[in-house]
Formats: C-alpha cells, sequence, structure tokens
C-alpha cells in the first residue's frame, strides 16, 4: 500500500501523466488559434503522444514546437487541402439536404463516404507526417493505404474520435462539461489514446536503417 502513494508508484505515474496531457492540450488549442496553423498543431501533438510511447517525450512544450517548427510546411498544405475539401463535403451535404428523390440519397451514400475516406486519411497523415520524411504526395498515399490495411484499428481510432464528439453532444448538460474536458485534455487524451494504435503499426513498417533515420530526424 506504502507503494501506492511513493512518487514511482501508480498515483503519481498517473496525476504527472495527466499533467503533461493538460499542458499538452493547452498549448495544442493556442497553436490552432489561426486555424491555417492546425495541420502542424495536430502534428506536433501526434509527434509528442508518439514519443510518449517510447517513454522520450522529454520537455512536453519543447517537442512540441520543435516538431511544429520542422513540419510546418508540409502539415499545413496538407492541412490547407484538407479544409478545402471539408468545406465542400459540408456544402455538398447542405444541397442534397433540399433534394428529394432517389438520387439524392445516392449522392448522400457518396459524400458519406467521401467523408469516411477524410477521416481515415486525417488519423494517419499527420501522425505520418511527424515521424516520416515523405513528399506530400507519398504521406497522403501512405496514410491512404495504412488506414485501409489496418480498418481494425482505423475503425477503433475513428470510434473513440466519433464517440468523444458524441457522448459531448449527448445534451445540455454533457455539452457544457464536455467543452470544459476538450479544453482542459480532451484532444491530448485521443491523441494519446490513438498512439498506441499507430505506434504499433509505425513500428511494424520500420526497417531499422529506417528507424535509425527517423531518431536521426527526431534528434533535430
Amino acid at each position: 500500500m506504502s507503494n501506492f502513494f511513493n512518487m514511482d508508484g501508480p498515483l503519481f505515474r498517473t496525476l504527472s501523466k495527466v499533467a503533461d496531457l493538460m499542458i499538452l492540450n493547452i498549448i495544442f488549442l493556442i497553436c490552432c488559434i489561426p486555424i491555417v496553423t492546425i495541420g502542424a498543431s495536430v502534428t506536433a501533438l501526434s509527434y509528442v503522444t508518439l514519443k510518449m510511447k517510447d517513454g522520450e517525450e522529454g520537455y512536453i512544450a519543447r517537442t512540441f514546437f520543435r516538431s511544429f517548427k520542422e513540419n510546418f510546411r508540409q502539415s499545413t498544405v496538407i492541412w490547407l487541402v484538407m479544409l478545402v475539401l471539408a468545406v465542400v463535403m459540408a456544402m455538398d451535404f447542405q444541397i442534397i439536404g433540399s433534394m428529394q428523390g432517389s438520387m439524392s440519397m445516392v449522392m448522400k451514400v457518396l459524400v458519406g463516404m467521401g467523408a469516411l475516406i477524410w477521416l481515415m486519411v486525417f488519423l494517419y497523415v499527420f501522425p505520418l507526417q511527424s515521424r516520416f520524411y515523405n513528399t506530400i504526395k507519398k504521406t497522403v498515399q501512405n496514410a491512404i493505404l495504412l488506414s485501409i490495411a489496418h480498418f481494425p484499428q482505423t475503425f477503433c481510432m475513428m470510434a473513440v474520435m466519433i464517440g468523444a464528439v458524441f457522448l459531448t453532444l449527448w445534451n445540455t448538460y454533457t455539452i457544457w462539461y464536455g467543452l470544459l474536458i476538450w479544453i482542459l485534455l480532451g484532444f491530448a487524451v485521443i491523441a494519446w489514446i490513438n498512439s498506441n494504435f499507430l505506434y504499433k503499426i509505425f513500428k511494424k513498417l520500420m526497417p531499422p536503417e529506417e528507424e535509425e533515420e527517423t531518431e536521426e530526424k527526431e534528434g533535430k
């Protein structure tokens, strides 16, 4: 029982992890404010949570901003393209909503499939950007292939994200409490949960020499 309250015990380790996630979440939200920087922020968030799996996250802020700076250009381009696609699909849903007949149902299915693919790519593309050197085109291609090849893991990650949003919007009370949780540590917790799936996938893909190259990238 005494070990439970030890500084190296499970209680303090858990509290330390929660504190790190809260710091990470706040930094992430601040860096997302300009909107155009969301891609670089998600990349840096993914980088830190994946490093947590290695136990090498170090100083949260320093690790976050290092990845943010290194991946800013490519992450921003990827994000802006995805943002445009999301806006187009949202407009399509509005237009389809005013349509009637079987054609509207077909269009809803097609746009829904596009939204599903968008989410699948979103789950992988920024973590891939944070861990591997590649062109934008290759990173997006790998995100699509990995999301399909590892669909059970992809489904679990989508369930985590969609489930969290669904619970937040359940009723008026959950909206207010949910917003508070999202502000404090929600985004970081979801990234940390999903990093458990991504870490295993990435680890299997990396041969020894490629792993060394990734470590060199992370050491910059």
